[in-house]
């Protein structure tokens, strides 16, 4: 069985670039404010998902692992 992720948006870091829902169209949406959030917060390991967490300009997205709440990214220095 593969890696559970929960994925989250800052929405007082994210400026509404759409890196994310142009490099994971499934897994994150634009609000009425043009702030990003995750479609399912809760998700299976996704390279998309990573992808969109790395393109985004000013890291707002930060992905963990479920239940452990290990950082997947931004990796910790």
């Amino acid at each position: 069985m593969g890696d559970r992720w929960q994925v989250e948006v800052d929405r007082s870091v994210c400026i509404g670039s759409a890196q994310c829902v142009h490099h994971a169209p499934d897994a994150f949406r634009l609000d009425a404010g043009m702030q990003s959030h995750p479609v399912e917060p809760e998700t299976d390991a996704n390279e998309e998902i990573l992808e969109a967490a790395e393109g985004c300009p000013v890291e707002a997205v930060m992905i963990s692992l479920l239940g452990s709440g290990e950082p997947v990214f931004p990796p910790e220095e």
